[in-house]
């Protein structure tokens, strides 16, 4: 029985003590929690999985039973995160939910069967399902379709062996009542997109491989002849996220070549991510910008850089109030952008929420970046007045060198711009943005600055072993992140924050091609390279930060910061951690541990480093985070520990999801696979987890297993940064 069922079972067996405190006396009432009223266990309740709610918690009185049965808790069920519940459970509780459940979520259930997923026809009145990640066949869909008369709004995937003309007149017929369709594509194919007719909302996920896996290229030319083919007469959203491969780009052009001939009158949002350097061009892009302009709703924009000039941007905007805004890595975009936002050249600048200038200034090579190439503090004080509710703002991949003489009133910093920004909830920051300066660096240098252990200067006495005290020294003086507490004081509502260096690059072998072709060498940047702990520590004054990501740092020396930041920020749910420090050691390891100690809400942590070393230590430090739920480590020259994994992962319970790309032998890793599965089957019997081991490649989750050398789920371990 799951922990939460189990506490609210307990509950009704004993009673909640609470203290009443007066001003005089101290008494003590006693309330049973069958005396809290419906909205409060209601509220419990939605904390419960659902199929420990229908087959547990129901049974334990009238009361419950009454509640668990209520509609707020079973008209939208989210099946995708119950990893211990197999075919048997998920059928019965498919039978219970039949007559009530309207949106169902099994995303990513792929240890059901076939058979358990044919009984999802039960729920006649669904109008939202999600099967995504999950073995269906096109038989299976095909009777799911014919007896889901009421489906408006369906996600599956797209593989190999699907085959459209499987599918029975009923569930071509159910098909042409769709209003809303997710695919992800593993294969060249239209999917079921030519028989929605009334499509409203199209999402596509391109995840092809030019290659398969016997070697033989894959090629979009079988397409071509098809009649059948997208029109999108009704089409509102159309929303494509592309992986790395030229196979990828040539199909969505197919899907695109709809657009050359005719646009679709309602379309309001048009959002298009392809990764590399050099995507494909659209000849129908001009097109398309000026007719979304002359429609004036305009909700959401994303294209990629070779499809839009500046007057077709113009032209896109004009007239338009836009809410979600992307010009990733269209540095030629740059000027219309702003004068697009400043000055009139949207209806209404404030309904912007989210604002994506990732790369919008890059120049390839520091040494060949003009002031004209870098973000002005003064534009983005402009902007944050004129989209003043913004709340997710992204500046990767952009630079900023704020320069600031001694004794003289410098230039307002970035920071203090970007603190005008008072609804934001995100914020991506290169590096450099953070600096106060290269001229208080140096002489910070010099004059060795107060916190010398915070630059990662001092050096210990080797006198037997040491003692690890982070605050065993002052902090640096406060002008050094001047800029940075003017950030933080204006943005108190800040819950995701990001800082990526210059020249990061993740080792993931999947996205490496396309993320080193469009970065520039590490420590191009003077002033990204005095970013270190003090700056992690002044992050302590976000009260709500739930999200952290740093990464290519090379100022974070000891990781001094990062134990003070973690503190204060006793609610971090996920921290993303790559090449801090030096690539060619691991100096921050003490730091590291005593964060790991420190986390204890931890849901989330990926650790990118060269020379990691995953000993007991280590896995001792991330026993502390008992919330633990997914966990990536990435060091292809690191080591690891077989029994300390083995040791971790049975004190934490709720881990479901482990890579570890290390570079153990393959030996090794089916070892530790091996007596993993062995430990889970005597714990779970039949429950038994998903396990994943190769010489770069350990993945865990639930019920399924299998070994190979190959890297197919990498593109799953947390953010790729």
């Amino acid at each position: 029985m799951n922990e939460a069922v189990s506490g609210i079972v307990e509950g009704m067996d004993r009673q909640i003590e609470q203290a009443i405190c007066d001003k005089d006396t101290l008494s003590s009432a006693s309330v049973g929690m069958s005396d809290l009223s419906d909205e409060i266990l209601l509220c419990i309740l939605r904390n419960v999985p659902v199929c420990d709610l229908l087959t547990n918690v129901a049974n334990v009185c009238q009361k419950l039973h009454m509640l668990c049965y209520d509609k707020t808790l079973l008209t939208n069920v989210r099946l995708s995160e119950e990893y211990l519940a197999d075919d048997q459970l998920v059928r019965h509780t498919l039978k219970l939910l039949a007559n009530h459940v309207q949106s169902l979520n099994l995303n990513s259930c792929y240890w059901l069967s076939g058979s358990t997923l044919e009984q999802l026809a039960r729920c006649r009145g669904v109008t939202h399902l999600d099967v995504t990640g999950c073995r269906l066949t096109s038989l299976c869909l095909s009777r799911l379709l014919s007896s889901l008369s009421s489906l408006r709004s369906l996600a599956f995937d797209v593989r190999p062996c699907f085959n459209s003309a499987l599918l029975s007149s009923e569930a071509v017929d159910s098909l042409s009542r769709l209003k809303e369709l997710r695919q992800t594509l593993f294969t060249p194919s239209y999917g079921v997109v030519p028989c929605c007719a009334q499509l409203r909302k199209l999402m596509l996920q391109f995840d092809i491989s030019d290659v398969t896996r016997e070697g033989v290229g894959v090629c979009c030319q079988l397409m071509v002849g098809q009649s059948s083919v997208p029109h999108y007469e009704q089409l509102e959203e159309f929303t494509a996220r592309l992986a790395p491969g030229e196979v990828n780009q040539t199909l969505l052009l197919l899907y695109l070549a709809v657009f050359s001939v005719h646009i679709p009158k309602h379309l309001r949002v048009f959002l298009v991510s392809i990764p590399g350097p050099n995507p494909a061009h659209w000849p129908a892009a001009p097109s398309l910008a000026q007719s979304l302009g002359r429609r004036g709703d305009l909700m959401a924009l994303q294209l990629p850089r070779t499809w839009l000039d500046p007057m077709s941007l113009k032209r896109a905007l004009e007239g338009n109030s836009p809410k979600h805004l992307s010009f990733s890595r269209c540095p030629a975009l740059w000027p219309q952008v702003f004068q697009s936002l400043l000055n009139g050249g949207v209806r209404d600048a404030s309904q912007l929420i989210s604002l994506n200038l990732s790369g919008i200034n890059h120049v390839p090579y520091s040494e060949c970046r003009s002031v004209e190439d870098q973000l002005v503090a003064e534009t983005m004080c402009q902007v944050a007045e004129a989209c003043s509710n913004v709340k997710h703002l992204n500046l990767m991949h952009t630079h900023y060198h704020h320069e600031c003489s001694p004794g003289l009133d410098g230039e307002t910093h970035l920071c203090a711009s970007l603190g005008r920004f008072k609804h934001l909830r995100s914020l991506t920051l290169p590096a450099c943005a953070l600096s106060d300066g290269v001229n208080m660096i140096h002489i910070s240098a010099r004059n060795l600055a107060p916190s010398l252990l915070f630059q990662g200067l001092k050096k210990a006495p080797r006198v037997g072993l040491q003692n690890y005290k982070p605050d065993s020294e002052p902090s640096l003086a406060g002008d050094s992140t001047s800029g940075l507490s003017s950030l933080i004081d204006g943005c108190q509502t800040l819950e995701t924050f990001e800082l990526i260096g210059p020249g990061f690059a993740s080792a993931l072998p999947r996205l490496e091609p396309c993320t080193r072709a469009s970065v520039e060498p590490r420590g191009m940047c003077a002033w990204a390279q005095g970013v270190g702990d003090a700056h992690l520590a002044a992050l302590e004054a976000l009260p709500r930060l739930r999200r952290l990501t740093l990464a290519g740092l090379p100022g974070v020396l000891r990781g001094t910061g990062l134990v003070q930041l973690s503190r204060q920020c006793r609610d971090l749910r996920v921290l993303s951690l790559a090449n801090l420090g030096s690539l060619k050691t691991m100096n921050y390891t003490a730091a590291l541990l005593e964060t790991l100690t420190q986390c204890t809400q931890l849901q989330e942590l990926r650790l990118e480093q060269p020379y990691l070393n995953a000993n007991a230590s280590f896995f001792e430090a991330l026993s502390s985070c008992s919330c633990l739920q997914r966990l990536c480590l990435i060091s292809r020259s690191g080591t690891f520990d077989p029994s300390a994994t083995e040791t971790f992962m049975e004190r934490c319970c709720q881990v479901v999801m482990c890579h570890m790309f290390m570079g153990g032998t393959l030996v090794a890793c089916r070892t530790l696979q091996k007596s993993l599965l062995d430990r889970c089957l005597q714990l779970w019997s039949q429950r038994s987890p998903r396990l994943f081991v190769s010489p770069f490649h350990f993945f865990i989750s639930s019920h399924f297993l299998c070994v190979s050398r190959s890297s197919t789920s990498e593109s799953d371990c947390g953010s790729a940064h």
